[in-house]
């Protein structure tokens, strides 16, 4: 009997540990991933490891140099601690206040050292950087990443687009770096951005591409990449590279006082200059002879036209390339060449770009029509007029306009007496945000002609100035629209 219970007992304890152990299996089964979802996590795993750019640093490394200059530069002489370039209140007070009181004495000159950075783009040595970084220089010297250093002369500058071109003399084959295509840029691709910030040679950093086609004011041509690898004094002129080890940069700006925020100009826009650089020493640009500003919603209103895309034509000059096509003030341009003008930021990039000499077919919309015009692009000579930005703001108009007699339009050199001159503008009203000016004349108001002080005081009675009131203002030999809105 006792052997009975004892066989029964047994075989209990045993059943209760096979499927103790069944229910734990499962539980274990239950918790393993199932075989999709752990592949899943291992690409998710793999996805989210950094890239290594020790193989493209290697690569590029030795076509990168060090650029140092030195720049001599006048200032007052004598002794004590307001005399000279280190003087400490300096940037403070300005150089006009120490030159006034304690610059009587005889003048010195006190060089002036700087770095930079550049790369190698021919065997023959030619190096591209920044124009800021060699355009005052009276030595420049390079230091190849063999530590050999060797004397540089500048080959040729665009300081609107702060592009230089410098070339050293060997007698062995250099390391070239390889241009890439910044126009296949997208906002998030990896940069790495080499050069020798603070002196540090060859420093290393990496981050992505946070914006394109930046305009920080620069120049009348900004179209820069921006990232947030490390970029700060001595970076300037290096190369900012894909992770092919291409260049799609030159490594130009920082923000002052930022972090994470540097600017590169597209390798594209140094590539279609290099030619000129390299024959004339300059960069000649096209012109259509136009002063443009943007197009706001009030502008478009007042225009009748719903585009509030292009650039307007705010003033054409005598004799110009744009004058003898026809071309008026209030136009609208959008297009150019068969490429859309977004604002007029795009317009003078477009027409830069453009073969001295060549028809370019422009489509503008003048009194609401459409029409297309064909321009022979001539050659930009002195620095453009830029274009006119306006401001709305808000209360009164707060103007004091009178008659241009024919002595005043003598006294002001004046050769068209029509419209009214601005004789004061109220401090804090509209007309002072919108920078209108004593001496400005008004010619037109809401694209109708004023010939007098009556005219004006009727039009403005008859206009609604809340929804803004767009006036076309005269200031010495240009023209411009502004907006005054209540």
């Amino acid at each position: 009997m006792k052997n009975k219970r004892l066989i029964v007992t047994v075989c209990i304890l045993i059943i209760a540990a096979i499927g103790f152990a069944y229910v734990r299996a499962q539980v274990a089964t239950d918790r393993r991933p199932a075989p999709e979802v752990a592949q899943n996590v291992r690409n998710a795993a793999a996805m989210t490891g950094l890239p290594s750019f020790t193989g493209l640093v290697n690569q590029v490394k030795p076509s990168i140099v060090n650029i140092s200059t030195t720049a001599v530069i006048k200032g007052p002489g004598g002794q004590g601690p307001f005399v000279g370039p280190n003087n400490p209140f300096k940037d403070f007070f300005g150089d006009d206040f120490f030159d006034k009181f304690f610059g009587n004495g005889p003048r010195r000159e006190y060089k002036q050292r700087s770095l930079g950075s550049g790369f190698i783009i021919d065997r023959e040595g030619y190096i591209l950087t920044n124009n800021h970084v060699v355009e005052k220089a009276s030595t420049i010297k390079v230091k190849l990443s063999d530590e050999k250093e060797y004397d540089a002369k500048i080959i040729g500058r665009d300081p609107k687009t702060d592009i230089a071109l410098i070339k050293i003399d060997v007698r062995h084959t250099l390391p070239v770096a390889v241009l890439g295509d910044s126009g296949t840029l997208q906002v998030g691709d990896w940069v790495v951005a080499v050069g020798n910030p603070f002196g540090l040679e060859h420093t290393v950093t990496a981050g992505i591409v946070s914006a394109k086609g930046r305009i920080i004011g620069a120049g009348p041509y900004d179209d820069f990449i921006q990232t947030d690898a490390s970029i700060n004094p001595g970076n300037s002129g290096g190369p900012l590279l894909n992770l092919k080890g291409e260049v799609v940069g030159i490594n130009t700006a920082i923000v002052s006082g930022g972090q994470g925020i540097g600017f590169a100009i597209p390798i594209n826009v140094a590539r279609d200059m290099l030619a000129q650089l390299k024959s004339k020493g300059k960069v000649a640009r096209g012109w259509l002879g136009i002063v443009i500003q943007k197009m706001t919603p009030e502008i478009a209103k007042t225009f009748g036209i719903s585009e509030s895309d292009g650039a307007l034509v705010a003033d054409v000059m005598e004799n110009g390339p744009a004058e003898k096509a026809g071309i008026k003030r209030g136009d609208l341009i959008i297009s150019y060449n068969g490429k859309k003008v977004k604002d007029n930021d795009t317009l003078p990039r477009l027409v830069a770009a453009t073969e001295i000499g060549k028809k370019a077919r422009i489509v503008l919309i003048r009194d609401k029509k459409r029409m297309e015009v064909d321009v022979v692009v001539g050659e930009l000579q002195d620095e453009a007029l830029k274009a006119k930005k306006t401001e709305v703001e808000k209360d009164v108009i707060g103007l004091v306009v009178q008659d241009i007699t024919a002595e005043v339009a003598k006294h002001l050199n004046l050769k068209d007496k029509r419209g009214v001159i601005v004789t004061d503008v109220i401090p804090g009203s509209p007309a002072q945000d919108a920078d209108i000016r004593t001496g400005d004349v008004i010619k037109e108001i809401g694209r109708r002609p004023v010939r007098s002080v009556a005219e004006f005081k009727d039009i403005l009675k008859k206009s609604n100035i809340k929804e803004g009131l767009v006036m076309l203002i005269q200031r010495e030999n240009t023209t411009f629209y502004a907006v005054i809105r209540q």
